[in-house]
């Protein structure tokens, strides 16, 4: 092997490694950057001291391998305990949502302060959080419990043509 084509074929390398480390820790495309500057300059010295069919090779090599291995470095990525899971587990498959909550569908009580759409309500004798569906509810206006999501109380104001 020539002393000429060491270097090309290190810089292939940190190409690669560089390549590995963008998809490991995303930098805004710096280390795209750096990636495509060393396999750039790798091409460059194979074409311009070692020979034309050579380039070629490298080039060859290039358009197989880093397509390859970035396919095999997202679905290793994937799987690495560095990636967010796509569900939250928990111990005993207890979830975030209290069952408590539950038992406010139905009720009805008095907001507290104005829902805009969050806030504070009276139901039940007990003060809660709660949120409403994107409406403002002004203070001390009757509401009725719609539903619970996660840990959210929805209501809706009782309005005087409701009839429940």
């Amino acid at each position: 092997m020539s002393k000429n084509i060491i270097l090309p074929i290190i810089l292939q390398l940190a190409g690669v490694a560089v390549v590995i480390a963008e998809i490991i820790l995303p930098s805004g495309g710096l280390l795209s950057i750096l990636a495509m500057g060393l396999i750039g300059y790798s091409l460059y010295i194979v074409f311009d001291t070692i020979s034309t069919p050579a380039g070629f090779v490298f080039v060859a090599a290039d358009i197989i391998m880093l397509p390859v291995l970035i396919i095999v470095g997202i679905k290793l990525l994937a799987k690495s305990p560095v990636t967010l899971r796509k569900e939250l587990s928990s111990k005993d498959g207890v979830t975030s949502q209290s069952h408590e909550l539950e038992e406010y569908i139905g009720k009805k009580g008095t907001a507290v302060t104005n829902l805009r759409p969050s806030g504070i309500a009276l139901i039940s004798g007990k003060r809660v959080d709660v949120v409403s569906r994107g409406e403002y509810i002004d203070k001390n206006s009757r509401i009725t419990v719609l539903s619970v999501a996660g840990n959210q109380i929805i209501v809706n104001e009782i309005t005087v043509n409701d009839k429940h």
